[in-house]
């Protein structure tokens, strides 16, 4: 997909043939086994816009660009695409792909492709601003719910290390919207949304810019629900072969923008020794 995804970068495309370009790459376990028209109807174009697509990539025809995405997606490890949400209907896709049990080394290699996929696909420039963004802001906002939770804490607990005024919105007694309530042009927020994505990272986005707050959002996929709302978007891919996310890209994501991060704020040391001084009391060594 790698290849694809060069040769679509490096070719003129209209307005129409980009949205085919840009469902293909982020659908191409499901677009690898759909006809022209299959395609056409789900997004709503003609079918002539899609073989027009494929032969603009230097193909004969679209049978011609299907034949080699299929080869693409038999030489890559069997996955899940993230646009296949609900749980129950991805343990349904699982068996109809494999009856194999080599699940580790199925794990591995999707875990693999997504990190790749996240290293090529996000600009060192992306995370250059995404930090700027951060350490500049008086307040830093950061919000994940469900599934995405861990990333949220995770991020919260080292920024804090680095830069003064970071808030997780997440609170058992205290709802998002209260949380941003005096979120300001100021301000920034942070989202890490996930399929299956929820309305209430949305409407923080939403809080947010209506404030002319920046925000950053580490999504899967361009196309994802919050990806919109984005100053700066990072994206990490989740497929697997299981019914929950693969979480291997994100967390590398997270942690390349806080590695970003560090390189910017200043006083890291100093409230680093502060807080190692009195986790000793604790007894935490």
């Amino acid at each position: 997909m790698k290849e694809l995804r060069t040769m679509i970068n490096n070719t003129s495309l209209t307005k129409t043939q980009k949205m085919i370009a840009k469902y293909v790459l982020d659908n191409s376990a499901d677009a690898c086994f759909m006809t022209s028209t299959e395609i056409a109807m789900k997004l709503g174009v003609s079918e002539s816009s899609v073989i027009r697509f494929s032969r603009s990539l230097g193909y004969d025809g679209f049978m011609d660009f299907q034949k080699n995405l299929r080869k693409d997606y038999q030489d890559k490890v069997l996955s899940i695409s993230s646009s296949i949400t609900v749980p129950s209907q991805r343990i349904a896709k699982r068996a109809k792909l494999t009856n194999t049990a080599d699940y580790i080394n199925r794990h591995f290699k999707n875990a693999a492709k997504n990190l790749e996929n996240a290293l090529t696909s996000n600009s060192s420039t992306a995370f250059e601003e995404a930090a700027d963004i951060i350490v500049a802001s008086r307040h830093k906002y950061i919000t994940a719910s469900r599934g995405n939770s861990s990333l949220g804490d995770y991020f919260l607990l080292y920024l804090k290390h680095m830069v003064p005024n970071v808030e997780s919105t997440s609170s058992a007694a205290i709802s998002p919207i209260d949380h941003l309530c005096n979120i300001s042009k100021d301000d920034c927020l942070i989202v890490f949304s996930f399929p299956r994505y929820s309305s209430e990272d949305k409407i923080c986005a939403q809080m947010a810019r209506e404030a002319d707050a920046k925000i950053i959002v580490v999504a899967d996929k361009p196309s994802a629900l919050l990806a919109e709302y984005a100053t700066v978007l990072l994206t990490a891919p989740v497929d697997s072969n299981a019914f929950f996310n693969c979480m291997t890209a994100p967390q590398f994501v997270t942690e390349a923008l806080l590695e970003t991060i560090s390189h910017k704020a200043r006083g890291i040391e100093k409230r680093l020794k502060k807080i190692d001084k009195y986790l000793g009391e604790l007894g935490n060594y």
